[in-house]
């Protein structure tokens, strides 16, 4: 039986809006992969949201995947409320479109390649992979132009 690919993604945001990064620590056994990048203009929650997009686009198989993320906004939309907004064509329950609807569209898509489980983990509270997954996301800030 393979391994699992774990995935520990982060989202930061100077402002919000303002600049944003996303960060991710992509790792297989003993292989790790560090990827990150930044907005000049967004919100944090969209910066979490394009952190596990590019971890799981940096994936070149279909494989399982245990995703572990901070943020309560991007574990819940994705494993409860994501099922409703589809049946409802992206809107919310109160008939408005989903926020970052392409993000939460092409996740759905990727979330469909994979096994997925999902773990949150209390953000800045020490977790070794969670701190690198945001200083990731914090480098992106910095490297914008």
């Amino acid at each position: 039986m393979k391994g699992v690919v774990e995935l520990y993604t982060d989202g930061a945001c100077r402002g919000n809006p303002g600049k944003g990064g996303w960060g991710a620590l992509i790792r297989y056994g003993s292989i790790e992969k560090k990827i990150f990048g930044g907005e000049g203009r967004t919100t944090n929650n969209r910066m979490e949201l394009v952190a596990v997009i590019k971890g799981l686009e940096a994936l070149t198989h279909s494989c399982k995947v245990r995703i572990t993320t901070d943020s309560k906004y991007v574990l819940t939309g994705a494993s409860e409320w994501m099922v409703n907004w589809k049946k409802r064509n992206w809107l919310t329950s109160s008939k408005k479109p989903v926020l970052n609807m392409e993000l939460w569209q092409r996740l759905d898509e990727l979330l469909q390649e994979h096994e997925i489980e999902w773990e949150w983990v209390k953000g800045h509270s020490g977790h070794p992979e969670n701190e690198i997954a945001d200083q990731l996301a914090n480098q992106g800030i910095d490297e914008l132009a």
